[in-house]
């Protein structure tokens, strides 16, 4: 796996903040919503799950509560913080269950597919 690039940005064009380190989130379990060229999925949107969430990934195949242990995942549980498919965060948003996001911690590739407004309107970190 290559090393996630350097210098990454938030969706402001600031330092990309960390996200979570307990449970230990990322693409490359470094706390950031880094990408790079083996991240196919995009892991960029740092969210607080939700339980509504939540049940929405795992209906629509990807679940997110189940520990698996073979590949070091604890599963989640509403209130962690995780760095998210930005895809997968976008259906939840267009369903009405995405969950809220630390704009902070978002990499600014979540706005290739989403925009700021969008993250904006779900922002935790906005004054």
């Amino acid at each position: 796996m290559s090393d996630p690039e350097i210098g990454a940005k938030n969706v402001f064009g600031n330092a990309l903040e960390c996200c979570c380190t307990s449970p230990l989130t990322g693409f490359y379990r470094d706390g950031h919503c880094q990408t790079g060229p083996h991240d196919t999925g995009s892991h960029t949107v740092c969210a607080k799950v939700t339980a509504e969430f939540l049940a929405f990934s795992k209906r629509n195949g990807n679940d997110l509560s189940t520990p698996r242990p073979e590949y070091n995942f604890p599963g989640l549980k509403p209130g962690d913080k995780w760095c998210l498919c930005v895809s997968r965060w976008e259906e939840a948003f267009i369903a009405g269950v995405a969950p809220p996001v630390l704009l902070s911690a978002t990499h600014e590739r979540a706005l290739d597919v989403v925009g700021l407004d969008e993250l904006k309107s779900l922002a935790l970190d906005l004054v």
